[in-house]
């Protein structure tokens, strides 16, 4: 569920929304060894897809990100809306996604991921395709009141 960082404080191995197999109360007191309730698919070795079961519950909720240091305040601010439907009451639900591309390569017997991809980027993410990212003039900028803010170079 969760893994351990060097300064001791957690971080969710799939996302924070991910349903743990243990309640709450539970939870706080084993967080370092808890198991969620996600899954894989793997097909003769080989993960073709993943997905978990959602936390439903808001106390679960409230437990998880407490756990991953989010104050009760940041969690408002950042999750609110999610806590506040969860007051309301929501069914257990789960979601699953395939990977067509690591499909793809197993089918055809291809070593390497990037042989298959359908639209591939390089290492810096940039695609060859349509050169993307482009730079954006700045007058566009000025338009959406965007500020770009580079580090400076040491």
């Amino acid at each position: 569920m969760f893994d351990a960082n060097d300064d001791g404080s957690l971080s969710a191995i799939h996302h924070p929304f991910t349903a743990p197999s243990v309640d709450a109360k539970t939870l706080e007191t084993t967080a370092d060894t808890a198991l969620s309730r996600a899954y894989d698919l793997v097909i003769n070795g080989s993960e073709v897809g993943g997905g978990s079961i959602r936390i439903h519950q808001v106390e679960m909720q409230q437990t998880v990100l407490k756990l991953l240091g989010i104050s009760d305040d940041e969690a408002k601010d950042k999750f609110g809306f999610l806590l506040d439907a969860l007051e309301y009451g929501c069914p257990p639900h789960g979601g699953m996604a395939f990977g067509l591309d690591r499909l793809v390569m197993i089918m055809t017997g291809s070593d390497s991921i990037r042989e298959v991809i359908a639209f591939p980027k390089t290492q810096t993410a940039a695609c060859l395709l349509t050169d993307a990212p482009a730079s954006v003039p700045r007058k566009v900028l000025r338009e959406l009141s965007v500020k770009v803010s580079l580090p400076e170079k040491d």
